[in-house]
């Protein structure tokens, strides 16, 4: 099938993408990779009268390492970027341990971050991590810009606070300090294909020994990621090496609600799955902060 007719816009800067967004509201769509978006389109899935391509906006692509030591991530910057960088492999090592496993390399040379988190799959990785890390995301409007913590930017499946006529400018991450451990673990039915369930696990060992701080990221299990707060907290204070993975990845999952369940599985299928990789995840990232 083909997509249905659509005016091609391609600005230059953010502020002429955002008075497009301003001028034809829900009729408007940003275009950044594509990767998610044109096979919808061409599907018929989704129709707009007006989109706007975001790859000549230079201003939107880019890594920087700030003075107060926060990574800044322009929403245009392609996967395949964050990929090479030598700067998020030591600042953000969870970010760049996601990376690799978004579909494959093809996909990921057009795929932008702020693409990803714009569209908010629910079996994405970069909405997960960046849950996992509080992260900050910066959007632009008419009306200024603002900055919208990570928890409060996913709504819902394929949804975000986003309004109609705000775009995505740049996504913020405070690199985590100390005896710290990440990991990211997934189940998909093939390599490069959606996440059946998976998890990112961030954890900071403290001078006694003990776990000060922790964030599990769960994606696959519920319409948008979400972060198993009443198994981090019960973390906190523990001796790493005395908790089991396998406690954790259930309590991280028991209170899981709306868990999909499809053609690649039931929801008692995909609890099961995500279970084990949180498990998976936490015993790597209990490996690495002891051996930080």
């Amino acid at each position: 099938m083909k997509p249905a007719p659509f005016t091609y816009h391609a600005p230059t800067t953010t502020d002429e993408a955002v008075a497009l967004l301003a001028e034809w509201g829900d009729e408007a769509k940003v275009l950044a990779g594509g990767q998610s978006l044109v096979p919808m389109l061409a599907l018929r899935l989704a129709a707009f009268g007006h989109l706007v391509d975001l790859r000549r906006v230079e201003e939107l692509r880019g890594i920087e390492r700030r003075a107060d030591g926060a990574v800044r991530i322009g929403a245009a910057t392609t996967q395949a970027a964050v990929e090479r960088s030598e700067e998020i492999r030591a600042a953000v090592p969870l970010l760049a341990l996601a990376t690799p496993l978004i579909g494959h390399f093809q996909i990921r040379s057009r795929g932008t971050v702020g693409g990803s988190l714009a569209h908010a799959d629910a079996a994405a990785e970069y909405p997960a991590v960046a849950l996992t890390l509080d992260a900050e995301l910066e959007a632009v409007s008419p009306r200024g810009r603002r900055t919208l913590p990570a928890a409060d930017f996913l709504t819902g499946m394929w949804s975000t606070a986003l309004a109609e006529d705000e775009l995505l400018t740049a996504l913020t991450i405070r690199p985590w300090d100390g005896r710290c451990g990440f990991a990211v673990e997934e189940f998909a039915r093939r390599r490069g294909d959606f996440a059946i369930a998976g998890a990112a696990v961030a954890l900071r060992v403290g001078t006694d020994g003990h776990i000060d701080r922790c964030a599990i990221g769960l994606f696959g299990l519920g319409p948008t990621a979400s972060r198993a707060r009443t198994a981090e907290a019960q973390l906190i204070g523990a001796d790493p090496v005395e908790v089991s993975p396998d406690d954790i990845g259930g309590a991280a999952t028991e209170d899981l609600e709306s868990v999909p369940s499809d053609l690649h599985g039931s929801a008692r299928y995909r609890t099961r799955v995500g279970a084990a990789m949180v498990a998976r995840a936490w015993r790597r990232a209990v490996q690495e902060a002891l051996h930080a």
